[in-house]
């Protein structure tokens, strides 16, 4: 029996990277490569929204838009909330078919996106900006609980995070405004990393996610929730009981 603390399944982290990360769309790849071809760059969209299905709508620039169907492949970062050595904390990878969207569908589409996250740059629409649809094929979650696929019926029927937008604001106050809190933690790594700088990673409803800059390299730490949490309430409970706060076993009876 294995005994690593509980994690997200791949579905969750994959739901969770897509509802917060930046993105890029990936150049297609050339086949075979040719060295005296320069390859194109990446592309940062205007905006882009992974939909619960796995589609990808996305928004760029008129001359980067393209013509016709391509497949490629969109990627989405998860960046550490504070400020890392390695901020990186995961990626996924969506391949899928990319696609121009006509200008009709496109503004139902940008009037369904401003009912779910409302952004000024959808009124580019048609002025200077274009929209495509990225329909996935296969999805790929990195990160440090290992490289996983994600089918897209799996990536539609996880949920995301609790904390998922939360997290960031909570962990900058945690490293800002309570190292008597992160010095506490010290106690649950083990020995030979315990000279090391330790920094507040991730957190999710499994537990807290600390990283330990040493100067022969970077080591990621999860602490383990007594159980899995869904509030506020239950997280405050969590963390007292992380720094041994002796009035969490009395609030337990």
């Amino acid at each position: 029996m294995s005994d690593r603390p509980p994690t997200p399944g791949p579905g969750e982290r994959a739901r969770t990277i897509a509802a917060r990360g930046p993105a890029t769309l990936l150049p297609p790849p050339t086949l075979p490569p040719v060295p005296e071809r320069r390859q194109p760059d990446r592309v940062v969209p205007l905006l882009h929204h992974v939909h619960a299905d796995g589609s990808v709508t996305l928004l760029l620039p008129d001359e980067q838009a393209m013509a016709e169907p391509m497949t490629t492949v969109v990627e989405v970062v998860d960046l550490a909330p504070v400020p890392l050595r390695e901020p990186v904390r995961g990626l996924l990878w969506i391949t899928g078919q990319l696609a121009p969207v006509e200008l009709a569908e496109a503004r139902d589409l940008a009037l369904d996106l401003v009912e779910e996250r409302p952004d000024p740059r959808l009124l580019d629409l048609g002025y200077g900006a274009t929209m495509l649809r990225l329909t996935p094929i296969s999805m790929v979650v990195a990160d440090a609980d290992g490289t996983h696929p994600v089918p897209p019926p799996v990536f539609a029927a996880a949920a995301v995070d609790p904390f998922c937008h939360k997290e960031a604001g909570w962990l900058r106050h945690l490293e800002l405004s309570h190292t008597d809190v992160i010095h506490t933690l010290h106690r649950h790594l083990p020995d030979r990393l315990r000279g090391g700088h330790v920094r507040p990673l991730g957190l999710d409803r499994y537990g807290l996610r600390l990283r330990v800059e040493a100067i022969e390299g970077d080591h990621d730490v999860r602490l383990a929730f007594e159980r899995p949490i869904d509030t506020q309430d239950e997280l405050s409970v969590e963390l007292r009981r992380l720094v041994g706060c002796p009035f969490v076993a009395l609030q337990g009876r």
